[in-house]
């Protein structure tokens, strides 16, 4: 039995639900410390330049065959050509996608997992249960479990109630929920003592780290990999679009909005860097280097909270809450793309098909808590350095070579009456057949030196 496809309401729910699959943890955490490390403004410079003439390309190719397919990533790719090897490749890329996305969600809800205890121990503390708060505080495998779970549930009852009513609902009410906590902190922070020195570290560029290659290559893979392309979720998301949304326009908005939320996490992210530093914090690991990632999270930043008293148990409470709202957003994008593929290629009811494919996500978590010294590296590096890219490149050829270009101007005229005439027309099949798989391919490369 087919099932009606579901289709986002409004341009404002689509930006928000688009927006909050790009902004997630690695945003927070990912983004401000490499603009730190690699020359503050050179490196923000380097990457709003990036984010547009690689990110955005390839966006649009992502929802250009989205909406061009009305079909998740699987069906999408193996029904765009008559050509039966072209079928069968996208078929291949469509099926790699779907397993890059159910690995991603099956480490990330562990993270999202750790996100939600470190969230409620102080939830826990300041309630007089000091054993609940050491419990959730600690690593282990009941804890990380049960967290994880917690976290996969919530994600499941979002998307099993579909696009309007779930995803885009939800989208509406914690992304803006996402930026006032973000907002109010940045405000706390920049009011500390040496927050000034992070805000000059962050936008007084150092101009001689534009000749070093590193900071392009850098930029680049942020450029790319913060706007959740090279998986399929941006597809999926643009399959639910309506013919008269202005696709380029989308596109640009959704760019935006990642790339204004990575700057404003910066200007949380740096200044309290060096707050820390100042109550005494180490805020450099043993090899020199600024922290960052898990560290900077789980070490510097609680830390930080743990020297400001009540105030700090205060802080600690919203930072978690942003950031488990943050892998949320995250979370919900990723487990669209296995159910759009339960539902529309095997027909099964959108809640059936949410709990069947986060039940077995949950169990790939599971056992990746199991045996995680030797599992969770590796299930980040096969999926996000190795897959996304190569998915990346894929996506862009089918976009700028299968898609014919006459078939390309069809469905972006759908929306934009005028755009033949753009630059946007003028440039982007070039850019989308050429540059972007090129650029792709340098960073994938240099990624494995």
């Amino acid at each position: 039995m087919a099932h009606p496809r579901g289709q986002f309401s409004s341009k404002i729910g689509f930006l928000l639900a688009a927006a909050g699959s790009a902004v997630g943890l690695g945003n927070i955490w990912g983004f401000p410390t490499q603009a730190a490390s690699n020359g503050g403004a050179a490196f923000l410079l380097v990457y709003l330049i990036l984010a547009f003439v690689l990110a955005y390309p390839a966006l649009m190719a992502e929802l250009t065959i989205g909406r061009y397919s009305r079909s998740n990533v699987f069906t999408a790719l193996s029904n765009m050509s008559p050509t039966p090897w072209v079928r069968t490749f996208g078929a291949a890329i469509g099926t790699v996608a779907v397993c890059t996305a159910v690995i991603i969600l099956g480490f990330y809800a562990i993270v999202a997992g750790w996100m939600l205890a470190e969230f409620l121990a102080p939830v826990a503390s300041l309630g007089g249960s000091e054993t609940g708060h050491l419990w959730l505080k600690k690593n282990s495998f009941g804890r990380d479990t049960f967290m994880c779970g917690v976290m996969a549930g919530l994600t499941i009852l979002i998307v099993a109630r579909g696009v309007e009513k779930g995803i885009e609902t939800w989208s509406t009410r914690l992304m803006p929920l996402l930026f006032l906590i973000l907002t109010s902190l940045i405000v706390f922070v920049l009011m500390q003592p040496s927050a000034g020195e992070g805000l000059k570290a962050y936008l007084i560029p150092n101009l001689s780290h534009l000749r070093e290659p590193s900071l392009y290559l850098s930029a680049m893979g942020q450029a790319f990999f913060s706007l959740s392309l090279g998986v399929g979720t941006m597809l999926i998301y643009g399959s639910y679009l309506r013919d008269t949304d202005n696709l380029p326009r989308l596109g640009a908005s959704v760019t935006l909005l990642d790339t204004g939320f990575a700057f404003t996490a910066g200007l949380l992210i740096i200044p309290a860097i060096y707050v820390a530093q100042t109550q005494g914090v180490s805020i450099y690991s043993e090899s020199g280097d600024l922290i960052a990632g898990p560290g900077l999270i789980f070490q510097l930043l609680p830390a930080l909270f743990s020297s400001m008293g009540s105030a700090g148990t205060f802080l600690a409470f919203a930072f978690f809450a942003l950031m488990t709202i943050a892998a949320l957003t995250s979370t919900i994008s990723m487990l669209e793309v296995p159910v759009s593929v339960c539902v529309e290629r095997w027909g099964l009811p959108r809640a059936k098909a949410a709990w069947a494919c986060g039940s077995v996500i949950f169990g790939l978590s599971v056992i990746i808590i199991w045996q995680f010294d030797t599992l969770f590296s590796l299930a980040i590096t096969v999926s996000t350095e190795y897959a996304e890219p190569l998915i990346g490149v894929a996506l862009c050829l089918f976009a700028g070579w299968v898609l014919s270009r006459k078939k390309l101007l069809e469905e972006l005229t759908k929306g934009h009456p005028e755009i033949e005439s753009t630059l946007f027309w003028k440039v982007w099949p070039f850019y989308v057949r050429f540059i972007c798989p090129a650029l792709i391919l340098i960073t994938f490369v240099q990624s494995l030196r």
